[in-house]
């Protein structure tokens, strides 16, 4: 993807913000009323400044950063580092508010997403260049960290029946849905079947035409239950909802980056201590798609305590 990354859904709902700033507008007003009047009680942003020798790890409100967080915050405390958390706060506007004025020290980001937020028309080449262009549009108090392999972003997905009838597998990728195309049905969410990041980007950077759309949801239950139910062929999901574990779908790779960066990176304030900054590097040399997608399928399939997930996989990984 070379331009503008989009609103993603009601899934990914805090990773990608086509209204970034706008958001960023409103922002600024709410800062701009902490310092007023003492009653702070409607103000999400009024949060107090974190304890001094106390790294305060945020989450947004899904389940996939709440588990990253207890993964940031467990191998914090493997550190030494005393933590202490803030979940489910809200959306990127709120959180990235939190982390300006200092009420958060760390938060698990999409480094694409966040750029979207921070300059809607800001070109998404490799995450390298991503992450150079976040830094350099940060708050002058944060910084990213490493970003790690693992990508939560749309895909392009195939069932069961599909993949085997066409022997597609893992290390297919959307090149080599071309010749098979015109017999499928992809589905999505209205807005799929317009945007660059959706079909008009499918035929014009890998040829794909299929032969119909079906308006879903973005990456929700009703795609999922539609690609399930063979109802669609091909669908937009998100490349660690765990419903792909569950129902075996195949993920098609995207060589290209059509779908643009959404790899897991911290977000974190310049304050947070060398040791800090190490034991979260070391968390995203590990992390990888596959592992998260795993990881997210204890949490959100098998019920798991997310915090018992965080620190089975850092001691399984050497981190605890």
């Amino acid at each position: 993807m070379t331009s503008t990354a989009s609103t993603h859904s009601t899934r990914s709902r805090t990773r990608h913000t086509g209204a970034g700033a706008v958001a960023l507008t409103a922002v600024a007003a709410l800062l701009a009323g902490c310092g007023g009047s003492g009653d702070t009680s409607d103000n999400p942003l009024a949060g107090e400044k974190a304890e001094a020798g106390t790294v305060v790890v945020g989450s947004n409100n899904f389940a996939e950063s709440t588990l990253l967080a207890d993964i940031y915050g467990e191998a914090l405390k493997a550190k030494g580092i005393k933590v202490t958390y803030k979940h489910n706060i809200g959306s990127r506007e709120t959180t990235y508010g939190l982390m300006k004025n200092g009420s958060i020290t760390v938060l698990p980001e999409y480094n694409g997403s966040l750029l979207a937020f921070l300059d809607p028309e800001a070109e998404q080449k490799s995450a390298e260049e991503v992450n150079a262009a976040v830094k350099a549009r940060l708050d002058k108090g944060l910084t990213l960290l490493q970003s790690s392999p693992a990508e939560d972003k749309d895909s392009v997905s195939v069932n069961a029946e599909t993949a085997k009838k066409y022997k597609l597998t893992a290390s297919s990728t959307l090149a080599d849905l071309k010749d098979v195309a015109p017999e499928l049905v992809i589905g999505g969410s209205p807005e799929f079947q317009t945007r660059h990041h959706g079909l008009k980007g499918l035929k014009s950077v890998y040829g794909l035409e299929f032969e119909s759309f079906k308006a879903l949801d973005a990456g929700g239950p009703l795609t999922q239950a539609a690609l399930t139910r063979n109802t669609v062929q091909a669908a937009n999901i998100f490349t660690t909802d765990p419903t792909i574990v569950k129902e075996k779908f195949v993920v098609l790779k995207d060589p290209e980056n059509l779908f643009g960066f959404a790899n897991v990176t911290p977000l974190v304030s310049k304050e947070l201590p060398k040791e800090g900054v190490d034991a979260l590097d070391a968390v995203s040399a590990k992390l990888d798609t596959e592992t998260l997608l795993k990881l997210d399928a204890q949490v959100q399939l098998e019920k798991k305590d997310p915090l018992d997930v965080a620190k089975a996989w850092l001691k399984s990984a050497g981190l605890d």
